[in-house]
């Protein structure tokens, strides 16, 4: 059996304000082909299809054009889990027909474990391989709150909760196998954030629960789970130094600070009993620049790349000494004629502090929520005693509205 991990697609995201679906479509055309040329037996998405819960018209099309060719072949099975930023419901709605074309999706925990458990047949027809499909796990699936909690036993509690749910779903698994006839594989899907984890800024990753991102450590997971396809993280990696618990990672990179990254799925081939793991590279379908540097550096670099025709979109941080006010006018001229767009224009000199200590040049681009709330505690002069109960209460409240009852939807 071979299987494809992926997840992180987001899709429907957009790049400054920009529609990527181009992008998102080569890829999936990219991941068709890999597939076919692959002999995939199992895709396996973990997580964040779409950027929202209410993806667009555009964004529905590609997904599902997508599943039908991956569907073409009659022993090939695709399994999708839900994430933080995909909506239960809607990706459960379909699922009953899906099942019909070895598409099994889970978008939200069930009730019993045993609805989580997928046995795959392989191409002999005959079980061939066993997916613990766990989706993100949100706060409600995994604890019960109690007044006067502090943000320590709340975690504890969600810790515990999260340990006890894999632990179920695998021994449901284990029961599985027990009734076939051969040894069979587990593998198990997880959206979640481990112990040292790595991300980069603007990457997009949002808090998972209340008061935190909860990293969780690899003792969580079941010992003898064969291989753990994760997602949540958009760098691909290696969870504590062991090859078979891993993040693929997004396929497209989030922000310019993912731009040098190579984005990667994973192939995992269990041909030999013990799985053997390769990373494969994606293609660069939009090329990102971030450009740095004084003025004669910047015009040398856009010079440098509008010679070889790049079509990148590009971000610009003016380190010079001159203020250089009509900096946006020097590289307008410069990429003129050319196919590239500069998107974003940090200028070392011009932003500096006002009197409320912010960038002049600053935007809600460059914020996430929680910022503008210690925006809003720094303008009110709240005291830094009062601030982890308020901030703490407010990301409660933003969990809780990125946290809709899937079943009440």
């Amino acid at each position: 059996m071979k299987l494809l991990h992926t997840s992180d697609w987001h899709l429907g995201r957009t790049f400054d304000r920009r529609k990527r679906y181009d992008e998102y479509e080569a890829f999936l055309n990219w991941l068709v082909e890999l597939i076919e040329t692959q002999d995939v037996d199992v895709l396996l998405v973990a997580g964040d299809v779409f950027d929202s819960s209410t993806p667009s018209n555009r964004a529905q099309e590609l997904y599902y054009r997508f599943l039908y060719r991956v569907a073409v072949s009659p022993r090939r099975h695709v399994v999708i889990t839900g994430g933080n930023h995909d909506s239960p419901s809607f990706l459960n709605a379909p699922r009953e027909l899906l099942r019909f074309l070895n598409i099994h999706v889970v978008g939200y925990a069930s009730a019993s474990p045993d609805e989580e458990v997928i046995v795959i047949d392989g191409q002999d027809g005959e079980p061939g391989l066993i997916v613990c499909a766990i989706p993100y796990l949100r706060d409600r699936d995994i604890r019960t709150a109690e007044a006067g909690e502090s943000i320590e036993e709340k975690e504890q509690k969600m810790i515990e909760g999260i340990r006890t749910h894999y632990r179920e779903v695998y021994d449901a698994a284990r029961q599985k196998q027990a009734l076939l006839n051969k040894p069979v594989s587990i593998v198990a899907t997880g959206h979640l954030y481990t112990k040292g984890g790595k991300t980069v800024d603007g990457d997009g990753v949002r808090e998972l629960y209340i008061g935190s991102l909860l990293h969780v450590g690899r003792d969580v997971f079941p010992d003898s789970i064969d291989y753990l396809a994760l997602g949540h993280l958009h760098i691909p990696q290696s969870v504590g130094g062991s090859d078979i618990i891993r993040y693929s990672g997004s396929p497209l990179p989030i922000g310019f600070g993912e731009a040098a990254q190579e984005k990667s799925v994973v192939l995992v081939d269990f041909s030999g009993g013990t799985p053997t793991v390769n990373p494969i590279p994606v293609p660069c379908f939009q090329e990102l620049r971030t450009l740095r540097g004084d003025w004669p550096v910047l015009a040398r670099d856009l010079e440098v790349l509008k010679s070889r025709g790049s079509r990148a979109w590009i971000e610009i941080l003016y380190e010079g000494e001159e203020a250089a006010s009509d900096l946006q006018k020097r590289l307008d001229e410069a990429v003129q004629g050319s196919g590239m767009e500069i998107l974003r224009v940090k200028n070392k000199r011009m932003m500096e502090r006002a009197m409320s200590g912010h960038a002049d040049q600053e935007t809600l681009d460059d914020l996430i929520v929680t910022d503008v709330f210690e925006r809003c505690l720094d303008d009110r002069n709240v005291s830094t005693e009062r601030r982890p109960a308020l901030l703490s209460a407010f990301r409660e409240i933003i969990v809780s509205l990125d946290e809709q009852d899937p079943r009440a939807e």
